[in-house]
């Protein structure tokens, strides 16, 4: 109950997903349902908010078992289940919504499923027993559940699109690397960056709906959405790196308000400069920009994050960095000759690579 209250709708919907996913009794109650040609109206909630706004029918308090749900579903009247769906609370239920919350819907049991679910602030199910489909209603919010090989097709589709816009992603952080050694980083490379990455987050905030109604069918594609996204940690980076340090702003407020920006807004980087925390017009901002290196250090391997915070804590910037000898870099807390040594390696490995692959011009 307690976990309900701080969810918010967006949470409560995938949660919502997650419980009626292929894999879950629940959803193994649905097929069973919708092959033998029924409908039906699952609610799930809490018990005693929901039986305040129903009646009749039958009290149970039984172990929700799919075989149960399903011949329970050839009564009329609506099932309700507790919060977590674990538990049959009544069969056969009357629904008594208010009509003062809104519906679009013209079918009478879909008609008060939106109205119960935006009243009770609970989750319901129409089974349509015309259509053989099913609708989710949570809170105010309605989705049209698909079916499995509909969804992998979705989802394979929308994968292939975010892997093109990662590929971009890769060559514009290339190209950043590549400015980034040579010292010649404008507030145009940055915005780039940060354009083409939240490009990629929203792409990926389609597909995770998609993976989480196919349930146990979404694995494979749960793997490879998380080798594909791997590079959005590296452009967070870059927000770490640039953004204007100012009281009460930090690397997650210039994340939150490149989030809130409007499609169009997002295509304009002049709204990018001004999130970092500079003038909306780029070509305002000085020539060039220096990293303080959190996105430069990332790429040496194994390099540990509090090792990283030490040494931008004391050198400060990119290229104080780069031009620290061996004996610097002991200086720095927790570094060893052996660390230090490794991590003048890494840079000029990273140099050579950059340089050979000749993204920088």
């Amino acid at each position: 109950m307690t976990q309900r209250k701080t969810m918010n709708e967006a949470e409560v919907f995938q949660a919502a997903l997650k419980m009626i996913a292929p894999g879950t009794q629940i959803r193994e109650a649905i097929s069973a349902i919708l092959q033998s040609h029924m409908g039906a109206l699952i609610c799930i909630g809490n018990p005693t908010r929901l039986s305040r706004l129903s009646e009749g029918g039958v009290k149970l308090d039984a172990e929700m078992t799919p075989q149960l749900l399903y011949e329970l579903s050839k009564m009329d009247g609506a099932i309700i289940l507790n919060e977590k769906g674990t538990r049959i609370v009544y069969a056969n239920r009357f629904l008594k919504p208010s009509d003062r919350f809104p519906s679009i819907e013209t079918g009478t049991r879909h008609r008060a499923a939106q109205r119960f679910a935006s009243q009770a602030k609970c989750i319901v199910l129409a089974l349509s027993q015309r259509r053989a489909s099913v609708t989710l209603y949570c809170h105010s919010r309605k989705y049209n559940l698909d079916s499995v090989p509909t969804l992998i097709n979705k989802g394979v589709q929308t994968l292939q699109t975010l892997e093109k816009y990662v590929d971009t992603l890769r060559k514009t952080m290339r190209e950043l690397t590549a400015r980034e050694l040579n010292e010649a980083v404008t507030i145009f490379d940055v915005c780039r960056v940060l354009q083409r990455a939240e490009m990629v987050n929203r792409i990926q905030k389609e597909v995770l709906p998609i993976i989480l109604e196919l349930g146990t069918e979404g694995r494979l594609l749960q793997l490879q959405l998380q080798e594909t996204v791997q590079p959005l940690k590296e452009a967070a980076l870059v927000i770490r790196d640039y953004y204007r340090e100012r009281s009460g702003v930090t690397e997650e407020t210039v994340s939150e308000r490149i989030s809130a920006l409007t499609q169009e807004e997002l295509m304009n980087l002049g709204c990018l400069s001004q999130a970092l925390g500079y003038g909306p017009n780029p070509r305002g901002v000085d020539s060039y920009m220096t990293p303080r290196g959190y996105h430069i250090l990332h790429a040496i391997n194994r390099l540990p994050s509090q090792i990283i915070d030490n040494m931008v804590h004391q050198f400060e910037t990119l290229p104080e960095i780069l031009a620290a000898d061996k004996d610097k870099l002991v200086e720095v807390e927790g570094v060893g000759e052996v660390m230090a040594e490794r991590i003048r390696s890494g840079i000029t490995l990273l140099t050579n690579q950059i340089g050979k692959s000749g993204e920088f011009t």
